[in-house]
């Protein structure tokens, strides 16, 4: 009976330690796995062995809300898009760096110029501007062309487009700027009356329209574009002498730009496809840099320009402000993932290192505020820490907390988060020169007294072949002709045109008969058999530009 007894004890207790045995073997076995595996898990680490049925009620259902990996998915995918930027929400960016090739130290103690052959890593995105986030990229519209330059004193950011120019010069005009070139409220559509509307009261914008009217409007890719820099920047050198710039970036893959024609046959995406596999090719895309400069202390130089030079809607003439070479841009990576490197990448024209401010000019005043403001709405206060965001070199901001604040070691976790303090030896950075800039004046709301809205608008056209003076026209014409077209303002354009260039302006109105007659015929369905040519232009026209007239 005992025998029995102690049998049966060892019996169990042998069974007990296989199973032991068996869990350790199993743990064992899946930690060996897991090694080497990746596993699906919720967003705080635990295990999902099931990541394709929700939990239910029976095979069929209804679906509990306990099923917490279900809620947590829901939840993720209702939040996976940040708001859209307002302008330029439709864009691509490589990496790579600068290479400075010409000395400029005259000019600027910028440390990154310090020395020819300083390499500087940088990041660019190319864009257009009005239309959404999932637009066509073939659309006819100004491409921007924004680098952060990572340096070794922060991070620099020139926000420029590919052509020289902009529409008006005077931040304040902006908001309703934007608000004229994007679709009509009520139709959804980008309407050409509305913009000429908006811009009849700023004649100043022709010289703009000569450029995206002109077949530079479509660029054949991101690759084969020019760079300005627009606007009108300040450099300091080391002794604080101050000289005006701007700046130039020339293609070394020459312009190519489409005809309406031919970018509508192209894909939704195909500036984003070229750019990305030239470079996963090894055909890496480079600029060569160039800067203008002017002495702001040449009063008599500056009083006789025809225009004021930090005017945004102005161009410095090339024959009269040379181009200086500084250096070249190489892109030689493509991002890692089109939302963490391209969708919040932020720029702004207020990102300056020492030795380079802002000038007076007023587009660039009110964008040192409205770019770095807008990312702080869409990316939230602290979106200088996100990687692409991140200066490469060490820096001490002293700012704390704030949404997503994931800065480890950062000032919330110090207990002096506070500067300055007689304990913690955080000292200033050593003086450099800024801007020496004397201000003396009344607090107005003027324009710029030396306008000169169309001299270099009609350069531009006079500048270009006869075949493409043709196109240009055409373009125009083709955006008069609509029923909504307001009388007073087609009238006021053709006095525009009429300033720029009279040869503009007779073929401007010469295309305009045609096209209303082609546009009354078309109303009919009653295509008329002439001119074929010029009703299949028309239609490319607005297809290119997603527009009506």
């Amino acid at each position: 009976c005992i025998r029995d007894r102690v049998s049966t004890q060892s019996t169990g207790l042998l069974i007990t330690m296989r199973s032991v045995l068996r869990v350790a073997c199993v743990s064992l076995l899946l930690l060996l796995v897991l090694s080497d595996t990746e596993y699906l898990t919720t967003n705080s680490g635990a295990p999902v062995d099931d990541g394709k049925n929700s939990q239910t009620v029976g095979q069929r259902g209804p679906t509990l809300l306990q099923d917490v990996y279900l809620v947590e998915k829901l939840q993720v995918h209702n939040r996976e898009r940040i708001p859209e930027r307002n302008v330029h929400a439709r864009g691509a960016v490589a990496k790579g760096y600068f290479v400075v090739t010409n000395d400029v130290s005259n000019y600027t103690f910028a440390d990154f110029l310090s020395e020819v052959g300083k390499k500087t890593p940088i990041a660019c995105r190319w864009s257009t501007v009005i239309h959404g986030r999932d637009s066509p990229e073939f659309l006819r519209d100004p491409r921007g062309f924004a680098i952060k330059f990572y340096t070794q004193e922060g991070n620099y950011d020139v926000v420029g487009l590919n052509f020289p120019v902009f529409f008006i010069r005077d931040g304040i005009r902006f908001p309703e700027m934007i608000r004229s070139l994007k679709p009509n409220p009520k139709t959804g559509v980008q309407e050409w009356w509305r913009i000429w509307d908006y811009f009849s009261n700023y004649p100043e914008s022709t010289h703009m329209f000569t450029w995206l009217m002109d077949d530079v409007g479509i660029p054949y890719s991101y690759r084969h574009l020019d760079g300005w820099g627009v606007h009108t920047y300040k450099y300091i050198n080391k002794v604080g002498k101050e000289t005006w710039i701007k700046y130039y970036y020339a293609s070394q893959q020459g312009v190519r730009s489409l005809n309406d024609s031919d970018a509508i046959l192209n894909h939704f995406s195909f500036h984003t496809t070229d750019l990305y596999e030239s470079i996963e090719n090894g055909q890496y895309p480079k600029w060569k840099v160039f800067i203008q400069t002017l002495d702001p202390t040449d009063v008599n130089r500056i009083a006789n320009l025809t225009f004021d030079p930090i005017d945004t809607t102005k161009l410095w003439p090339v024959d009269q402000f040379p181009l200086i070479e500084v250096g070249d841009i190489v892109f030689d990576e493509n991002v890692n993932s089109q939302y963490l490197e391209n969708e919040q990448i932020a720029f702004s024209p207020g990102r300056f290192v020492p030795g380079i401010e802002a000038s007076d000019d007023k587009m660039l005043q009110a964008r040192v505020f409205a770019y770095a403001d807008t990312q702080t709405y869409r990316l939230g206060v602290n979106n200088g820490l996100l990687p692409i965001n991140r200066p490469k070199c060490p820096y001490f901001d002293n700012h704390i907390d704030g949404s997503m604040n994931f800065a480890e070691g950062g000032q919330s976790a110090e207990e002096i988060n506070y500067y300055p303090s007689s304990i913690r030896d955080v000292k200033p950075y050593p003086a450099f020169p800024h801007d020496p800039e004397v201000l003396n004046g009344q607090k107005i709301r003027k324009n710029i007294g030396k306008e000169n809205n169309f001299e270099q608008a009609g350069d531009r056209y006079r500048s270009l072949d006869s075949a493409r003076q043709d196109r240009l026209a055409k373009r125009i014409a083709a955006t008069l002709i609509g029923d909504r077209m307001n009388q007073n303002v087609l009238t006021i354009w053709l006095g525009y045109w009429q300033n720029v260039d009279s040869d503009l302006a007779q073929k401007i109105k010469h295309y305009i008969k045609v096209f209303r007659r082609i546009h009354l015929h078309r109303k009919a369905r009653d295509a008329p058999a002439d001119n074929q040519d010029l009703i299949r232009f028309m239609a490319d026209f607005y297809k290119a530009s997603g527009t009506s007239p």
